[in-house]
């Protein structure tokens, strides 16, 4: 049967630190020195996330700073999103891997039925629909779990999983978030707006489009027991067996690359 390398690193990491670890694996899984990849993890301080061509301006970098939170630039498209009480994935794929195949939203399809399999692990009934380009045109603010998403997973008619794909040298990553507790609407608090009447309709707004897996099961889940449903739920959908792994030696050199000359720069975090 074929594998899939699991990664579940509990040891949560700063923003910078986990976008140079997705991008490292990226790069080893493209090579064929890697198999394909599920790396599961979290986030240690909080951190705000922007997408890569959003600007940097729509930080109210005081509140951040206040707050203590970090900032980092995804490699991904999409908008802000803020990390803290929630359990991310990452997949990386050769770029001929079944589940990779057609376009992009062909794969945001294939992947999505990992995602939705875990879900169902965990008790959640939730659908994947694809989006038109209203609909996405309709939502065009700087919080990503607002706006909707190619096949985003939903519950209850609103956002639960919220996801971005990067296509690059042979290899696919596509990572996302699942909340697993907290105020959605918090990552308002550190993003500008014109006036305090916007901002709370913004807010508003996060809380009416989206959720937590609290909000689903009326109880908190542990991270270990949403990553182990993750595990199996993408096992499932892959018909592959899930092989508990580590990161090589040479993955975690070129991740501490990738922070040194770009994800920890602030002149990439701040380029836009």
């Amino acid at each position: 049967m074929r594998q899939i390398r699991i990664l579940r690193d509990s040891s949560f990491r700063d923003g910078a630190r986990n976008m140079a670890l997705d991008c490292a694996i990226l790069e080893a899984v493209a090579r064929g020195e890697q198999p394909p990849t599920l790396r599961l993890y979290g986030w240690k301080p909080y951190c705000l996330s922007l997408g890569y061509g959003q600007r940097a301006r729509d930080v109210d970098m005081a509140a951040l700073c206040r707050r203590g939170w970090g900032l980092v630039r995804r490699p991904t498209g999409g908008k802000a999103i803020l990390h803290g009480d929630e359990l991310t994935y990452s997949l990386s794929l050769p770029i001929d891997h079944a589940m990779a195949g057609g376009d992009v939203v062909d794969s945001y399809r294939r992947i999505s039925a990992g995602l939705l399999a875990a879900l169902a692990i965990l008790g959640v009934a939730a659908t994947a629909e694809r989006q038109s380009a209203k609909a996405r045109r309709a939502h065009a603010g700087p919080v990503c779990f607002e706006m909707p998403s190619h096949y985003e997973i939903s519950a209850g008619g609103r956002k639960l999983i919220g996801s971005a794909q990067l296509r690059r040298k042979g290899g696919l990553l596509q990572h996302g978030s699942l909340p697993l507790t907290g105020d959605l609407a918090r990552i308002c608090e550190v993003l500008h707006f014109e006036s305090d009447a916007q901002r709370e309709m913004q807010m508003d707004s996060v809380r009416g489009r989206a959720l937590t897996l609290e909000q689903i099961t009326d109880e908190s889940p542990p991270w270990s027991t949403a990553a182990a449903a993750m595990e199996r739920g993408f096992a499932r959908a892959m018909n592959c067996e899930p092989m508990p792994g580590e990161l090589s030696p040479a993955e975690e050199l070129r991740a501490d690359e990738l922070f040194r000359g770009q994800f920890g720069n602030p002149d990439w975090t701040h380029k836009r």
